[in-house]
């Protein structure tokens, strides 16, 4: 059984990484495969399989209701036309402009939300400006770009930085003063390097509205659901650290207090507009088949834990390896064929939580230094979310928010690879060795 889970997993992400080429939803591959795992360890091990698979459902749950709760937020954002309001305070007619006014937008909104949200909605806001293929493709590879360096610096970004954060592994406040900085160099330096290749001054823009008939809601209640629902996301990391609650504990809380105002402000209108302002009819439009694959792949994960594939692998990397920038490294370039998800959920699995208690046992001062990386906002914890992270933009399939830039905005694999690899590179070492010089 050991070989034949190993078998299912690489079968399992190849099938994942082939999406675009595969008529079957990556979310159901996810499913089978994390399925199949925990049947494979409920016929070949001898442990009390429901234990320990409903220790790992407490873990997952927790990121599940976080990510439901947040979408669903964020949905709520968009139906009520929200994201209209930034498109209007747009102005400029310049292409290199524009570029930049994206990036940092999508930048600071991936942070706030999650990169794979925000893709979609400024992929979309980018169609009402930009006009010319070749150019959309360069806007949207750098809003991806953007977005997983964005979404790596911030507790609540990406959904392997939520991973490390809600298990205690790095602190909200810290990782932001810590990895911002790279983030920021990962962006900048393949973004200045596209705005000096970009030919010509101005692009006609196309600002053309939807009929208001199809907006059924006010400028003021635009402004006060986008508000309420990016303010309250941003107050969840304040939420933690007061209360010491789970933090979907406070996406759930700001959800509810979102979705008493829109059935208050809301209650006198037609049938017809209710069916699409209602959290009854939003529910509906929220991606759940993200909910399943992020299942599937943290069940695999878990399984690949309960079996002893991570431990394992675990001690090869300690024996043969003893330097956490190395590893990092090598998580970062996985991370371009291989979803983060799984990679973050197995470096959490492999290499354990160290307490400073701990450190004082230990009489080799060697052995104290390297296993300092490890203790809660250790070293390593912080470049496994930057490396994931931003390691992701190195190819178009090594994100979700490049995954879904493929279907929105037609970039071909081989294209993206020509185009910007080489420059998602640049920006990677970069801000890697910025992160390296701040803690040495």
């Amino acid at each position: 059984m050991f070989y034949l889970i190993i078998f299912l997993f690489i079968l399992g992400f190849v099938a994942i990484a082939l999406e675009q080429w595969l008529p079957v939803d990556k979310a159901a591959i996810a499913l089978v495969t994390g399925a199949l795992i925990w049947v494979c360890i409920a016929l070949g091990d001898e442990m009390d399989t429901r234990l320990e698979l409903a220790r790992h459902l407490y873990r997952i749950s927790e990121l599940l209701f976080f990510l439901l709760g947040s979408m669903t937020i964020v949905k709520i954002i968009e139906s009520h036309g929200g994201f209209i309001l930034l498109s209007k305070l747009i102005k400029t007619t310049n292409k290199v402009r524009l570029l930049w006014i994206f990036s940092f937008l999508t930048f600071f909104l991936s942070a706030v939300l999650d990169n794979l949200t925000t893709t979609i909605l400024m992929i979309t806001l980018m169609w009402r400006f930009i006009g010319g293929k070749n150019l959309r493709l360069v806007f949207a590879c750098m809003i991806v770009i953007a977005a997983n360096a964005g979404g790596a610096w911030s507790p609540m970004g990406n959904v392997t930085t939520i991973l490390l954060w809600i298990g205690r592994y790095v602190s909200g406040i810290n990782i932001i003063l810590q990895l911002f900085v790279p983030s920021l160099i990962s962006m900048l330096v393949p973004l200045v390097i596209i705005s000096l290749n970009i030919k010509g001054e101005t692009v006609l823009l196309s600002r053309t509205d939807r009929p208001q008939s199809q907006i059924p809601t006010t400028d003021h209640e635009r402004w006060m659901i986008l508000l309420s629902g990016i303010g309250g996301l941003m107050l969840v990391p304040v939420f933690k650290s007061l209360t010491q609650l789970p933090p979907y504990i406070g996406v759930l809380l700001v959800l509810g207090v979102i979705w008493i105002t829109t059935e208050v402000i809301h209650r006198n209108k037609q049938k017809e507009f209710q069916t699409r302002l209602l959290l009854s009819g939003i529910l509906k439009k929220v991606d759940t088949s993200t909910i399943f694959f992020f299942l599937g792949i943290l069940l695999a994960v878990a399984g690949l834990e309960s079996a002893g594939h991570l431990h394992l692998a675990g001690l090869f990397f300690n024996e043969k390896m003893h330097s956490i920038y190395a590893i990092n490294l090598i998580i970062g370039a996985l991370s371009s064929v291989v979803d983060n998800v799984p990679i973050v959920a197995g470096a959490m699995s492999m290499y354990d939580l160290v307490s400073y208690d701990a450190l004082t046992v230990i009489s080799d001062p060697a052995k104290v230094a390297y296993m300092r990386h490890f203790v809660a906002d250790g070293s390593f914890w912080e470049l496994l979310a930057y490396s994931a992270g931003t390691g992701g933009s190195i190819l178009i399939i090594g994100s979700s928010a490049g995954v879904t830039a493929m279907g929105l905005a037609k970039i071909e694999f081989v294209w993206y690879m020509r185009k910007m690899s080489l420059l998602a590179i640049a920006g990677f070492l970069s801000g890697f060795a910025a992160y390296y010089l701040i803690v040495t």
